[in-house]
């Protein structure tokens, strides 16, 4: 599976241990920063993983900063990306089913490298349920508009 993987300077070192742990496996990881812990700025790495997620440069998408919740504000900004901060395998498990989540957002605070990986591989094992009411909550929010 392609995956696209990028961290903030509070991310960056799970996001290392992750990105060679996941090549390991057999993903094609595509890493888009940052490469050191010195402050930046986590939007900025959040659209350069949903951007590749939306425009299907990658299958998948996972997101590193300190709590995992700016990187998710900020990626579900982009159109097409359904992105989910998550700390159990129940969450992930469901958010993919549920909401066919494509981008999952990790709080490195909150989760170390054993819990990133077994939540990770809930994200990409676990497959949106498509049943018919999911699927229409899918596509309304697909299709919400700012007012």
């Amino acid at each position: 599976m392609k995956i696209a993987i990028a961290a903030d300077h509070g991310g960056f070192i799970l996001k290392e241990k992750l990105r060679a742990r996941l090549a390991g496996m057999g993903h094609d990881v595509a890493d888009f920063g940052t490469d050191s812990t010195q402050s930046c700025d986590y939007p900025d790495f959040a659209q350069a993983v949903g951007d590749a997620v939306a425009e299907g440069r990658a299958d998948r998408g996972v997101l590193i900063c300190t709590t995992g919740i700016g990187m998710a504000m900020a990626a579900n900004k982009i159109a097409g990306v359904r992105a989910a901060p998550a700390q159990s395998e129940d969450e992930v498990r469901l958010t993919r089913e549920h909401n066919d989540a494509n981008v999952l957002t990790l709080g490195a605070k909150y989760v170390d490298e054993r819990r990133a990986l077994d939540l990770i591989r809930v994200f990409l094992e676990t497959e949106f349920s498509g049943g018919e009411r999911h699927a229409r909550r899918v596509g309304k929010m697909v299709h919400l508009e700012h007012v």
